[in-house]
């Protein structure tokens, strides 16, 4: 019987260690498919990843955002973490994204590629809601 492909022990790891954290955070994989967000990044966005399983790169921005100052969900592939990880470099952005009660919330996302023995990854991915960052 053909065994299911495994994911690279880097992701494994890095989902252990984001399902402890109480900073929302989500791990993306080489594609850019979210395969996992913690329980508290389910709190902002208002539904639980086994609510939502893996969701592409495109299902994801359609549904949560990131969202630009027009309220529209900005492309895969201008998004400025997007930009960041594709150069296997860390990045941080300041954006906008949609909750599943239409509720939109100011973030700052920082993004860090996940960079193996095989090669880039995927990337975890820990994020602020912006109004309540203490001063």
């Amino acid at each position: 019987m053909p065994h299911a492909q495994q994911r690279p022990i880097e992701l494994i790891l890095a989902r252990n260690f984001l399902s402890s954290l109480s900073t929302p955070a989500m791990l993306v994989n080489r594609p850019g498919d979210v395969i996992f967000f913690n329980e508290a990044a389910g709190m902002v966005l208002g539904q639980r990843f086994e609510e939502t399983g893996t969701m592409s790169a495109t299902d994801w921005t359609e549904r949560f955002g990131p969202l630009g100052d027009d309220g529209q969900p900005i492309p895969v592939e201008e998004q400025a973490l997007t930009v960041a990880l594709r150069r296997n470099r860390p990045g941080h952005a300041m954006h906008k994204i949609r909750s599943s009660d239409g509720a939109v919330h100011s973030i700052e996302v920082s993004g860090l590629p996940i960079i193996g023995a095989d090669g880039f990854q995927g990337a975890m991915i820990v994020f602020w809601r912006a109004d309540e960052v203490a001063s």
